[in-house]
Parts: C-alpha cells; structure tokens; sequence
C-alpha cells in the first residue's frame, strides 16, 4: 500500500471545506468554541462508526451503492440547504440556534453528508483492505483515519477562534459567505452538476 498516498488522501478529504467543516467555523464565530467542540465530537464519532461500517459492510453496500449515492445526495442536499437558511438568518442573539449545534447533530449530519460517507465507504476498500485484512490492522487504520479527522476539525475550530474578533465586527457578511458556502455543497452533494 502506498501509505503516502493515504495519508495525503484522507487529509485532504477530511481538512477541506465542506458542510461540517463549514459549521464548526460557523459555529466557532456564532455561538462559541465549546459548542463547536461538542458539534465535532458528534461529528467525528459519526465518523468512527462510518469507517466501522465500510468494513463490515463493504461488500454489502457495494451492490446497493447507487441507490445510497441518490437517496444521500437528495437528503444531504435539503439537510445543508436547511443549514444554510439558518446560518443567513442568524443575528447576534445566539440563543435560538443552540438547540441546532449538538453533539447529535454533528453526529447526525456525518451520516446524510456524502462526503464522509463516500470517503469512508471508498478509503478502506481502496487502500486497506487489499492490503491488509486483520482485525487489528483494520482498527488500526480505523483508528488513524479518525485521528487525521480529529486534527482537521481542531484546525477548523483553531482557524475559527483565531479570527472570532474578525468574524464578530463583520457577523452578517461571514454568515452570508457561510450560507453561500453551503448551498454550492448542497449543489455538489446534490450531484445536479453531473447532468448539466
């Protein structure tokens, strides 16, 4: 296995903006860094459990995959779409969006963003898997995976808090460039671009 290769791969996949990396630095400059913490373990638990599940159902979910991609990229789609209605509308009271970052959301929106599921789906039985198949070298990449997923979104939540200041004196433009952010993912994730 080229472990370069790998490595460089799953940076790149889990540092680089989509919708959860979007909400933590959204969330860092509208509610704060604990929420943001607690909404990046749910997320990155989420992806644990993704990487589990790519192993012990790859060859499962190999079969049905087209109809997930369609089902995920319809549901991901309206569920960023949503997000980024809530980021435009926010204003400086942060008590009405609370509820909306959670450990559980983070937790939740890892399993209908395409992203991670792809990447999860695709990483083990692309680079793993044909190279190693014991349980324990499995948990290790597993485990490896989740920590180069740690790192990206504490870079997201350092990246956040480093400019709160700047996003503080200018809370509606950043939330506009948020919002917009996320409904160009959602036109990514909806796989429209394929047909046009």
């Amino acid at each position: 296995m080229d472990i370069l290769s790998f490595i460089l791969y799953s940076i790149i996949i889990t540092a680089t903006p989509g919708p959860t990396n979007i909400l933590i630095l959204s969330t860092v400059n509208n509610i704060g860094v604990e929420k943001a913490i607690e909404f990046a373990y749910g997320a990155l638990f989420a992806f644990f459990v993704l990487l589990l599940m790519s192993i012990i159902l790859n060859t499962i979910l190999i079969t049905i995959l087209p109809t997930i991609i369609i089902v995920m990229q319809f549901i991901g789609s309206a569920y960023i779409l949503y997000l980024a209605y809530k980021i435009f509308k926010m204003n400086s009271e942060t008590g009405n969006i609370n509820h909306y970052v959670s450990f559980k959301t983070g937790f939740l929106m890892q399993f209908i963003n395409p992203k991670p599921v792809l990447f999860t789906l695709t990483v083990i039985p692309s680079f793993v898997m044909p190279h190693y198949t014991s349980f324990s070298d499995l948990a290790a990449f597993v485990l490896l995976l989740t920590i180069i997923c740690f790192i990206a979104f504490a870079a997201w939540i350092f990246f956040g808090t480093v400019l709160r200041d700047f996003f503080q004196k200018n809370r509606k433009v950043i939330n506009i460039f948020m919002s917009l952010f996320l409904v160009y993912s959602a036109i990514m994730v909806s796989g429209i671009t394929n047909y046009l």
